[in-house]
Formats: C-alpha cells, sequence, structure tokens
C-alpha cells in the first residue's frame, strides 16, 4: 500500500544493474537445515497468530524460521530494499499480489521459484489475477500465500440491533440509511483510519460496487480521461465524499485494526476494509453471521476485488539460502499451509483445491463469489505504478479531508494516472 521512492529505484539501477535473475539450479537436500529469515509487516493481533502457522509449518518441514516483523507495510519494504541495496537482505519479503516488486525483477534483484511453480502446478490453480502478478516473462518470482478482498463491508450485528436496523444493505442508499440509524443511536456509523491507504480503499469499494466493473477498469486499468470525467464517475467521487460525514473525529491517523476494535466493542456500526479484519474478531472470540455481518458487495453482479500477499526471493548466489528459499515456496503454498493461514488470517487459499469446509461463513460466501470469473477484478496495484497508486491516494486523502470541488479532483486524478 506503500510506494518505493524514484531515489530508491535509482539507487537500485547503479548498484544492481546486469546481476542475474535467475535462480541457481536447487542444491541437493543435505547440510544444515534451511534457514529463512522472513521480513513482513503482520504485527497485529490476529495477523501475528496467522504467521506463525506458516512458522510452524516450515519447522515441521525441517527448517529455520527467523522472524522480522515490521510495522506497516511501507515501512517494512522500505526496510528491504535499504537491506537489499546494502548487500545483506533478508532470505524472503512480503509483498502485496502488485507491481510493488517489478522494479526490484527489473533490476535482477530476485530470485525465480519456477521448479517449486512447476512441481505444485500453479499455472493450473491459481486464479488469473494472481498468476499475472507473480509470473513475469515465464518465471514465477513471488510465492503466494493467500487471497484477500479488499472492498468488504463489516457490521456490528450488536450495534445494528441497537440502532433498530433489522436487515443488512443491499445497496449505498440502504446503507447511508443504516448509518443515519446508527448515528440517531448514539454510536459511531463508520469507523474508519484516516489514513491514505484506507481512504483509497473505500473509494474502491464505492468504483467497484457503484461504478462497477467496466468504469473501474476504465479508470484504474485504462485511466480513461472521459471516463474520470464522466458523470458515473462523478457520482463515484460524491458518494465516497458522502462517506466522510459518518466517521467520527478520532478517525484521522487511527490504525484499520482499532477501527475494528470498535465494532467489536459495538462502539460503531459499520467498517468498510478487507477481509484481513476477521483476524481481530477471531481474536477477540467473535464469529461470523453471529457476532458480525459481511457484505462483499451490492447486487447479483458485483465485482469481486481479488487482493493478496506473496512472499519474494532476494537473489542470493548462496545454495543454502537459495534451499531455504525454495523450502519456504513450497510450505506456503502447500494445501494444509493454505488452509490453517487464511483460518487464522481472515483470507482465502489460494489454490483452487482447498476444501473450503472449514473456513468461515464470509469466506466460503468469497470462495462460492470468486469461483464466477465475470465478477473478479484485479486490485489497483496491478494495474498501476506505485507512484501512480501514491499519486492517487493523495488526491483522495485531500478529497476526503477537505472541502474540494469533484470537478477539480477529476481533473486531478486525470493528471495523478497519466503515464
Amino acid at each position: 500500500m506503500g510506494r518505493a521512492s524514484k531515489t530508491t529505484a535509482s539507487l537500485l539501477v547503479g548498484l544492481f544493474a546486469g546481476m542475474p535473475i535467475a535462480m541457481p539450479a536447487p542444491p541437493p537436500n543435505t547440510g544444515p537445515a534451511p534457514h529463512a529469515e522472513v521480513l513482513h509487516w503482520w504485527t497485529a493481533g490476529g495477523e501475528a497468530a496467522a504467521v506463525r502457522s506458516l512458522a510452524e509449518a516450515y519447522r515441521d518441514a525441517g527448517g529455520v524460521w527467523s522472524d522480522t516483523a515490521i510495522a506497516g507495510a511501507e515501512q517494512a519494504r522500505a526496510v528491504a530494499i535499504s537491506r537489499i541495496a546494502g548487500g545483506n537482505p533478508p532470505t524472503a519479503v512480503l509483498f502485496n499480489t502488485s507491481r510493488q516488486f517489478h522494479d526490484l525483477v527489473e533490476q535482477g534483484l530476485l530470485d525465480t521459484v519456477d521448479d517449486v511453480a512447476r512441481r505444485n502446478d500453479w499455472e493450473r490453480l491459481l486464479p488469473p489475477a494472481i498468476l499475472d502478478v507473480v509470473r513475469i516473462r515465464g518465471h514465477y518470482y513471488a510465492a503466494p500465500v493467500n487471497i484477500h478482498m479488499p472492498t468488504w463491508i463489516w457490521y456490528s450485528k450488536a450495534a445494528f440491533t441497537r440502532a433498530g436496523i433489522a436487515q443488512e444493505p443491499r445497496s449505498f442508499e440502504e446503507l447511508f440509511a443504516a448509518l443515519d440509524r446508527l448515528r440517531a443511536a448514539g454510536l459511531v456509523p463508520l469507523a474508519h483510519g484516516g489514513q491514505p491507504w484506507q481512504d483509497n480503499l473505500v473509494f474502491r469499494a464505492v468504483l467497484a460496487n457503484l461504478g462497477g466493473r467496466e468504469l473501474y477498469l476504465q479508470v484504474l486499468r485504462d485511466r480513461d480521461a472521459r471516463a474520470i470525467h464522466s458523470d458515473a464517475f462523478r457520482r463515484v467521487l460524491l458518494t465516497f465524499k458522502r462517506l466522510h460525514s459518518y466517521v467520527d473525529k478520532g478517525s484521522p491517523g487511527r490504525n484499520w485494526n482499532d477501527a475494528t476494535a470498535m465494532l467489536v466493542t459495538a462502539r460503531a456500526g459499520v467498517q468498510i476494509m478487507g477481509d484481513w479484519v476477521k483476524a481481530e474478531f477471531a481474536t477477540a472470540h467473535q464469529a461470523a453471521g453471529r457476532d458480525y455481518g459481511c457484505i462483499a458487495g451490492f447486487g447479483e453482479h458485483a465485482p469481486y476485488v481479488i487482493q493478496g500477499d506473496a512472499f519474494v526471493f532476494p537473489h542470493s548466489r548462496d545454495p543454502q539460502t537459495v534451499r531455504a528459499q525454495q523450502l519456504l515456496a513450497t510450505v506456503v503454498t502447500a494445501p494444509a499451509t493454505q488452509l490453517a493461514f487464511s483460518i487464522r488470517k481472515g483470507s482465502i487459499p489460494v489454490r483452487a483445491d482447498v476444501d473450503p469446509s472449514s473456513l468461515d461463513l464470509c469466506s466460503q460466501m468469497a470462495v462460492a463469489l470468486l469461483r464466477d470469473r465475470s465478477r473478479q477484478l484485479p486490485n489497483d496495484e496491478v494495474f498501476l505504478t506505485p507512484d501512480q497508486n501514491g499519486a492517487m491516494a493523495d488526491v483522495l486523502t485531500n478529497y476526503w479531508n477537505r472541502d474540494v470541488p469533484v470537478e477539480q479532483v477529476q481533473q486531478k486524478l486525470v493528471a495523478a494516472l497519466a503515464d
């Protein structure tokens, strides 16, 4: 959700131009246990429980997991890039399934995991939106861990009961009516963390559900100026801005998990956030369908936005490091690991051959929706460079927090998304 600076990219070009991209042939399974230092940003309570399941699976497979957790995705990626540039890379680094790590590929800074991908039939088992990101020019540069949907609408059943809301919203107008009733009941209608990436996420939820698949792709994939200046997109922006009137004064700077805690304690009614919030509900011993509800989208054909996490593997000439990387790529994509991790993280498995029956109600809904490829939409970070994504987030956050004419926002978004 963060972006690497152009200065960092230039530094990497100077330091590592010409370094080979392909990974050496896998060494024989001999010698000391594979040791993997894994750098990630999973530090919230539910996230930490999920990453422990990966560490346990890696140890069960004979490896040694060394955990380097850094709070904040952008901060973690910045540390990782700095360490790679400094010649002291970790064994594996967490990235989103997006274009965030493509600069590293272009500079020859990542090893491939082609052999692992072939052995485990990733081409057949991974959904296209994930496959198209982890496979670049025929080589696999990332091991996908999960699938998240970032634009779910969550609600506290206790808060809805207190506000006299008997039925979950089925449209934005019904959502606004519910938010009004929550406010009248003395509750915070919309729990929101006022950070740019969270503002951007709410915008995507409105664009996908109100704008629909065609407008979503015209704006984010095609960056079509006519679509951005259209009346349909203007309605998206006005609806996005209208949601701001339902957040509380403590929203600016709030972390996403603190916003989720407001639903857990029924101090707030609704949150628009990815399905990683379920890990926080689980930590509080709350269950889907009993304590909280989940809305994937409005309407039978609402788009299902696909996001996810993946590990990339900084280039190494050390056979033992390569061995550790291959083992990690194998373990995190194994069916049992995928299932154990998803149960704790709130995501769904990236593999199509995993039995979802032990997943929660919302995850089972997600698996069913994902089977309809016509509803699948890649996350915006698949289409946009980190700089474009950051520029768009700046425009949207400014609009979210200030009184800016919508026509000016449309003009600024055209400029932000330009090549």
